[in-house]
């Protein structure tokens, strides 16, 4: 990953921290992009290992539900590494709704996770395609999610996003090729501070329906975009599992 620059939107987040700490460790140059988490952002900047000396971190401003500002994001790394060569669209928001509680799955809230989840997907991926192109060899990974396949998850519109971005996929791979690839990362629910926050009897029925009976770490869905990056050279249009065969419960 010498020389490589990356973007990893949602960078501050549990799992965005990963992807971005497994990406700089390989000697890229990760660029964390936030929305209000900026002091998060930028300390993770400070703190991401550096194997290379020529690797630079930065955080910055990528909220994607404007597109305007992620046009001004594309300019920035323009200006700062003249390249980019991996996107990671790892944004996204959700809140706990029973599914049976379609009242309470109000419309702003649908409209929310959709702006955030899917609309952000395609603007972000919009606004960098140049650079991507310009690399030769780029790659941008989708952070899906389980629930876009078991239909189970915080609320059923965010299963839906789900599910959509893991269609995106298909779709981007199918109209970037050959210079862009583009997969789905699809975790499983992920030990990260957030869940780690909830109840420990459910997080333990989660981990016991789970085959590997344990909950995804983040740093092994940091390894898994990683590996996409690294080894599956010739891999598009394909959703990855970090799930721990909970499916097949």
């Amino acid at each position: 990953m010498q020389g490589k620059v990356a973007l990893v939107t949602g960078g501050a987040g549990g799992l965005g921290q990963a992807i971005c700490a497994a990406l700089a460790g390989a000697g890229a140059s990760v660029v964390a992009g936030y929305n209000r988490s900026a002091a998060a952002a930028e300390a993770l900047a400070l703190r991401l290992p550096r194997p290379v000396p020529e690797a630079i971190h930065a955080a910055l401003a990528a909220p994607v539900t404007d597109s305007q500002a992620l046009a001004t994001l594309a300019e920035d790394i323009a200006r700062l590494y003249a390249r980019c060569d991996i996107l990671v669209n790892c944004a996204g928001i959700t809140r706990y709704v029973p599914h049976a509680d379609l009242d309470a799955l109000d419309d702003a809230l649908v409209d929310d996770i959709l702006a955030t989840n899917v609309r952000g997907v395609i603007a972000t991926v919009r606004a960098m395609r140049g650079l991507l192109e310009r690399s030769g060899n780029a790659l941008v990974v989708n952070i899906s999610s389980i629930a876009g396949r078991t239909a189970m998850g915080s609320n059923i519109a965010y299963c839906a996003s789900k599910a959509a971005v893991d269609n995106l996929t298909f779709s981007l791979a199918r109209a970037l090729a050959p210079a862009i690839r583009v997969v789905s990362v699809s975790p499983g629910l992920a030990d990260t501070d957030f869940v780690q926050q909830m109840d420990r009897a459910w997080r333990d029925e989660q981990a016991g329906r789970t085959p590997l009976k344990r909950l995804a770490a983040p740093e092994e869905v940091g390894l898994a975009v990683l590996a996409a990056a690294t080894h599956l050279s010739f891999s598009t249009g394909v959703v990855i599992p970090v799930d721990g065969g909970r499916p097949l419960q």
